[in-house]
């Protein structure tokens, strides 16, 4: 194969008029930054509450939680991505449904929902997994110190639970990451969208995306080593999940 490398393409000036190649590559990766993270803390607030009533004695709390997670997980994300693009707009009121599909943030908005709720389903089961995996006895022992059951969750099990589902949920944290790539597909110019973008004005095609995957590795190696420190952090000697 006959490819001419030319890695100086990266500093011309785009035919966008934002700046120069590089420029654009920065531009999608601060995007994929901030949607990863604003996925990230609505999957992890949602996911908790639903692992919860997961695992709470409660055949409604259960029942409910199931559907949640059997909907959000089962479902692709792109389907969902799509569904929340083009579809609820056109159930909500007119006025308000018209200003959502002519914001310049409406597919920001939708991939931090769409993906937030499609990895909350997925920290739901970790944290009720975590929940399950603690002995029984702590939870009567929260009851008979007079706490009520919700109580026993929050003050007792949640925080052991989560030390256990850390190495787990890292890897839902890369995966939050890499879900954001789906988001071009309704317009979000993240990092592979404008990878794709540089490809396609530039022609240097193994260049651009070369780039792309250099920084999904390293802010992903920068979760991994982030996370790692923190299970350390937490570590108490002789409990679930210690290594």
């Amino acid at each position: 194969m006959n490819y001419n490398w030319d890695w100086g393409v990266i500093f011309q000036l785009s035919p966008t008029g934002e700046g120069s190649y590089l420029d654009l590559l920065i531009n999608g990766t601060m995007w994929t930054l901030v949607t990863s993270v604003s996925s990230w803390i609505l999957a992890l607030s949602v996911g908790i509450v639903i692992g919860i009533m997961r695992a709470y004695p409660s055949k409604v709390a259960r029942a409910f939680s199931r559907g949640y997670v059997e909907l959000f997980r089962n479902i692709p994300l792109l389907v969902q991505l799509f569904l929340w693009y083009f579809v609820v707009p056109e159930f909500l009121p007119n006025d308000f449904g018209r200003v959502i599909k002519q914001s310049q943030d409406a597919p920001f908005y939708t991939a931090v929902i769409g993906i937030g709720f499609y990895m909350s389903a997925r920290i739901a089961e970790l944290v009720k997994g975590g929940i399950q995996a603690l002995p029984t006895g702590q939870y009567q022992a929260g009851l008979a110190l007079g706490l009520k059951p919700f109580e026993c969750f929050r003050y007792v099990l949640i925080p052991m639970a989560l030390r256990i589902i850390l190495p787990p949920m890292t890897n839902d944290m890369m995966n939050t990451v890499k879900c954001t790539s789906v988001a071009l597909t309704i317009g979000l110019m993240e990092l592979t969208a404008q990878s794709r973008a540089t490809a396609e004005f530039s022609f240097q095609i193994f260049e651009a995306f070369s780039i792309a995957i250099a920084v999904y590795v390293i802010i992903n190696y920068i979760i991994v080593f982030v996370m790692s420190r923190l299970e350390r952090k937490l570590y108490i000697p002789g409990s679930m999940g210690a290594k």
